[in-house]
């Protein structure tokens, strides 16, 4: 049957409508994808095709050692616009699970667990029983990564209250996955061993309906890393979240890692340290805007931070009280950044907000006339040198600490205030 659906026919693939899977959107086809794929185990491995079609579910999956389950698209589908007529929808096209176990709870297993040298691929995970109109229903997460060298490739997670449970493993992989995970969308600790996130865009595709949107923004959490050692992620996106990109510590410990190109749009906070590593967050060419929400800030460092955060080459942006709130023991660095919006309602806000810790502010361009830095009395440390600012260099300096302002350009003499 595989070559008739347009698949190889190869002794290593296998079909689940070969096992009594029938994709009709109303039987439940867990039994048969589950004995297509053990059956992929016992030959030791292979790929099992699930071809065009609904497959409805009302239990869950665990993907064996070295197998791959996999769907008909080849590259992440997008369903944006399903609300207008015309487009397709998740159910018209390609291959799509409908997914029901777990309805009004968070604590059950995941839909689908990957385990070590196993793999998702090209398929659209919907939950048809959460409405867009309405605040979500708590739901386990879609997917648990566990093992060694576990991947999520081309998967759309259109709607899943929690998207990806990426801890307890060994060099994860999660590439090219789109979709609108509404609580939380990849949550990542335990790993010992570098894990990878690339091209993840979350957008809310699925619903901007007000209820459930409003829910979204003062609940959801884009990407949560607690213990990675050594994380990479490239290229990743949200919008429309409470915080976009946090950082926590968990009994396991927390996060250090390469952050490159990510992006957080229309977040109450756009990023949030609450805790790192002390080897440090690197985070370069980021965008981050923030403009709803009770106090709209791009950056947040807590008072349990010991741990350095280095952003370089990114920008900030959207009518927000501040651009950071920092405090804690670690070091927080600007370089070679743009600020750009800051102070919407006009209270005499700085951009950068120092309590506490180190501060290194070099080469950065602040493009509102309006005060730049505030360094509070706990602040034990602080560079800021070879900005540029429109207006007056202005820098209130309360520390009692080792802080050093010099060559910054502004339209008029620079200013340091006490």
């Amino acid at each position: 049957m595989l070559a008739a659906q347009g698949f190889a026919a190869s002794p290593d693939f296998y079909s689940v409508t070969d096992f009594g899977a029938k994709g009709d959107g109303k039987t439940d086809d867990t039994a048969a994808f589950q004995k297509a794929m053990d059956a992929a185990a016992k030959a030791g491995g292979g790929v099992v095709q699930a071809p065009h079609g609904n497959y409805f579910f009302a239990g869950h999956l665990s993907v064996p050692v070295a197998v791959t389950l996999k769907g008909m698209w080849e590259s992440v589908p997008a369903h944006n616009g399903i609300r207008d007529a015309g487009l397709p929808k998740p159910t018209d096209d390609g291959t799509t699970f409908l997914v029901t176990e777990g309805a009004g709870k968070e604590d059950g297993p995941a839909f689908i667990t990957l385990n070590h040298n196993s793999t998702l691929k090209g398929v659209v995970i919907y939950y048809p029983d959460q409405n867009p109109a309405e605040e979500p229903k708590p739901y386990p997460y879609a997917i648990a990564m566990r093992g060694k060298n576990p991947a999520v490739i081309a998967v759309e997670l259109l709607n899943p209250y929690n998207g990806i449970d990426a801890s307890q493993n060994e060099r994860h992989l999660i590439r090219d996955v789109h979709g609108q995970p509404l609580r939380r969308g990849i949550f990542v600790d335990f790993i010992y061993d570098i894990g990878r996130i690339e091209n993840v865009h979350f957008n809310p595709w699925w619903s901007m309906k007000p209820k459930l949107f409003e829910w979204q923004q003062k609940n959801g959490e884009a990407f949560i890393f607690g213990k990675s050692d050594w994380q990479y992620v490239y290229n990743t996106f949200c919008f429309g979240y409470n915080v976009g990109y946090k950082f926590i510590k968990t009994k396991s410990g927390d996060c250090n890692g390469n952050f490159l190109g990510i992006g957080a749009d229309d977040c109450f906070t756009a990023l949030e340290v609450e805790q790192c590593s002390p080897i440090g967050l690197l985070i370069s060419n980021g965008e981050f805007v923030s403009f709803h929400g009770p106090d709209p800030t791009m950056v947040r460092v807590s008072t349990n931070n010991a741990g350095s955060v280095r952003f370089v080459n990114s920008a900030f942006w959207g009518p927000c009280n501040q651009i950071a709130k920092i405090a804690g023991k670690g070091t927080v660095g600007f370089s070679d950044c743009t600020f750009v919006h800051w102070d919407s309602k006009k209270e005499g806000r700085h951009a950068l907000q120092v309590e506490s810790g180190s501060v290194i502010v070099r080469g950065c361009e602040f493009q509102e006339n309006k005060p730049q830095v505030s360094l509070g009395k706990a602040v034990k440390r602080a560079v800021i040198t070879g900005n540029m600012v429109r207006g007056t260099v202005r820098v209130e300096n309360q520390s009692g600490g080792n802080v050093i302002v010099n060559d910054n350009a502004g339209d008029k003499t620079e200013s340091v205030t006490k």
